[in-house]
C-alpha cells in the first residue's frame, strides 16, 4: 500500500505538539512494515532553519510547479523534498512564503493568523495537484486535524470522477471532473480512500460563513449535515463527514468523543460515523525515550539494572534542581504546558499538604498559563527545599525528571492521548494519571489485585478533584514507603511493556487494508 500523510506539521521539521510527534513516527513504522509512505506538509520558516541548522538535504523538484486554486485565484506553489532521517519515507513541503514563512505556525504571540482558512484550504488543494502532478499511486490519504479536514472534501467533492454525496458529478467552480471514459486513463483519485484522525477535537478550525468562498465549493456544501456549524465553516467537522474513515489516538478518547463532555458539541456529528471511528492507542519512539541509551541523563539503565541505576538520577535531578539528595524522599515529576486541560491546579492545590505532611518533592517543568506559573513560582519561593519549577521548555530536563521521579503526574482533565506517561513507563517512572482517555488506555492501576497479578504499573484516579487526586498520591506513597518489592515489581512491569510504534502501526495497516479492501 501507499499511503500519503498529509499534515500541517511533522517532527522533526516543525512541531506545536503531538501531531507532530504523530506524523514523524507512524510514516517511519508503516515503511519497516513493507508499505510505501509518504510526507506532505507546508515548507514552513522553521522547517527552513531546522535544514539549515542540520546540514541535511533540502531538493527543489525541478520542473514541478503546481498551481492551485484559492477560491476564484489561482497561485502558484513550489514544492521541495527530503527524506525522513532513518527511513525510506519521502516527505515533500509545499512552498509558499506569503503563507508560510512566518514566525509561527498558526499564530504570533497567541494571536492566530487571520488567513489561516486561506492558508490550509491552499495547503489541501496543494497536496491533491502534487498527486496529479508527479502520478503518485495514492491508496489512501491520510488527513490530520483540522488543518487537513479539506482535503476528504476536495478529494469526494472536485477530484473523483463522481462524489458519493451527489447524485450528478461534482463542480468546483463550474469546471466538473473528467467522467469515467474507458478511452481515457483512468482517474487515479477514484481509488483513493480517505483517513482523518482526530489528535485533540478542542481545536476544530470554526471560521466565519463567508470563509466557504475560499474554499471553491457548491454552496449546497455548505449545510448542517455537510460542513456548516452554527452558522460557520468548521474544517474539522467537513473532514469527517466527508472521510471514508475516522481515527483518534486511543481507544477511550474514541468513545468519550461521542459524548457531550467531550465532543466539543460535534459528538452528534462522531455519532452518525460511529462504524467508521476507530481509536488506535499512539505510540512512542523508542530511541529517542530510552533509559538505556539516553544521553541526557546521569546514569543509564534497563529493566535489569534499573534498581542500581535509576536512584543515580534521581540524586542529580535533585542536585541540579537545588533539592536536598536524599534517597527516599519521594520526588513527583511533572514535564507539562501549563494549561487548564492539564489539571495542574490540582498539583499547585496539593503540593503544600504533601510537602508540609510527607515531606513530598516536587520537579516541575512547562510554560503556559500566567496565573498558573505564578502559583508555581510561589509554592517555590515558599518550600525551596522541596519544590523546584523551571517555567520553560528544555528537552535535557524532561528526560532528566522522566528518569529521576519516582512518580509522574499528569491529572488531566482530558487527554486524547498522552506521551509523557508512556515516556514515563519506559523509565520505570510509575505515573499517577486521571481516568481519562489515552491515560486509561496505556495504565494500569496498582489495585491490590492488580499487584498481586504482576500487571500494575501505575496509579489511576477518578473524579477529577483534588481530594479524589490525594487519595491516589497518598496510595503511591505507601506503596514507595511500605511496600518496597511491589514498587520495584511495578516498575520492572512498566519497562517491560512493548510501547513502540511498531504496534499502532500493524493497527493502522489492518485498518487501510480493510478499508481499501
Amino acid at each position: 500500500m501507499h499511503i500519503l500523510f498529509a499534515t500541517s506539521e511533522a517532527a522533526p521539521f516543525s512541531k506545536t505538539g503531538g501531531l507532530a510527534d504523530v506524523c514523524g513516527a507512524l510514516p517511519k513504522a508503516l515503511s519497516q512494515l513493507g508499505h510505501k509512505a509518504t510526507i506532505v506538509t507546508p515548507l514552513y520558516k522553521c522547517v527552513r532553519e531546522y535544514f539549515e541548522r542540520s546540514g541535511e538535504r533540502l531538493t527543489p523538484l525541478r520542473g514541478v510547479a503546481l498551481d492551485v486554486r484559492v477560491g476564484a485565484v489561482v497561485k502558484g506553489a513550489g514544492v521541495r523534498c527530503a527524506k525522513l532521517a532513518g527511513s525510506d519515507v519521502d516527505v515533500y513541503f509545499i512552498e509558499h512564503d506569503d503563507y508560510f514563512y512566518r514566525d509561527g505556525l498558526y499564530n504570533y504571540q497567541g494571536v492566530d493568523y487571520g488567513d489561516n482558512c486561506e492558508r490550509y484550504s491552499f495547503f489541501c488543494r496543494a497536496v491533491l495537484e502534487l498527486i496529479a502532478a508527479l502520478e503518485l499511486d495514492v491508496d489512501v490519504l491520510h488527513a490530520n486535524d483540522w488543518q487537513t479536514g479539506l482535503l476528504p472534501v476536495f478529494l469526494e467533492a472536485a477530484y473523483k470522477s463522481r462524489s458519493r454525496f451527489a447524485s450528478e458529478p461534482a463542480s468546483y467552480f463550474g469546471v466538473r471532473p473528467r467522467l469515467a471514459d474507458p478511452e481515457l486513463p483512468p482517474n487515479r483519485f477514484d481509488k483513493i480512500k480517505s483517513v482523518l484522525t482526530l489528535h485533540n477535537m478542542r481545536h476544530q478550525g470554526r471560521f466565519w460563513r463567508g470563509a466557504m468562498e475560499l474554499t471553491g465549493l457548491d454552496w449546497s456544501y455548505f449545510s448542517y449535515d455537510k460542513m456548516e456549524f452554527y452558522g460557520q465553516l468548521n474544517l474539522l467537522k467537513s473532514g469527517i463527514v466527508f472521510s471514508d474513515a475516522i481515527t483518534t489516538v486511543s481507544p477511550s478518547y474514541a468513545q468519550e468523543i461521542q459524548t457531550e463532555a467531550f465532543g466539543e458539541k460535534l459528538q452528534g456529528v462522531l455519532q452518525n460515523r460511529a462504524a467508521d471511528l476507530t481509536g488506535i492507542l499512539n505510540g512512542v519512539d523508542v530511541d529517542d525515550w530510552n533509559p538505556a541509551t539516553d544521553r541526557f541523563i546521569a546514569a543509564n539503565y534497563d529493566v535489569d539494572t534499573v534498581l542500581e541505576n535509576k536512584p543515580k538520577c534521581k540524586a542529580a535531578l535533585q542536585e541540579q534542581l537545588g533539592l536536598p539528595v536524599e534517597a527516599r524522599t519521594p520526588l513527583f515529576g511533572v514535564v507539562s504546558r501549563f494549561d487548564e486541560q492539564k489539571g495542574l491546579d490540582l498539583i499547585a492545590d496539593l503540593a503544600g499538604e504533601f510537602i508540609e505532611k510527607e515531606n513530598a518533592q516536587f520537579a516541575i517543568l512547562g510554560s503556559g498559563d500566567r496565573a498558573l506559573t505564578d502559583r508555581f513560582m510561589a509554592l517555590a519561593a515558599r518550600y525551596p527545599r522541596n519544590f523546584a519549577v523551571r517555567a520553560t521548555f528544555s528537552v535535557e530536563l524532561s528526560h532528566q525528571i522522566e528518569a529521576g521521579a519516582d512518580v509522574f503526574l499528569m491529572p488531566s482533565r482530558y487527554e486524547p492521548c498522552g506521551l509523557n506517561q508512556m515516556y514515563s513507563l519506559r523509565y520505570g517512572t510509575l505515573p499517577l494519571v486521571r481516568d481519562v482517555g489515552g491515560l486509561r488506555d496505556s495504565v494500569v492501576n496498582a489495585s491490590d489485585e492488580n499487584i498481586d497479578a504482576g500487571i500494575a504499573d501505575g496509579f489511576i484516579f477518578y473524579w477529577g478533584t483534588a481530594d479524589d487526586m490525594a487519595k491516589a498520591m497518598h496510595w503511591a506513597l505507601h506503596c514507595y514507603r511500605r511496600r518496597p518489592n511491589d514498587w520495584a515489581k511495578m516498575m520492572k512491569t512498566a519497562m517491560s511493556l512493548d510501547l513502540s510504534w511498531e504496534q499502532s502501526a500493524r493497527k493502522y495497516a489492518e485498518l487501510y487494508e480493510k478499508l481499501i479492501g
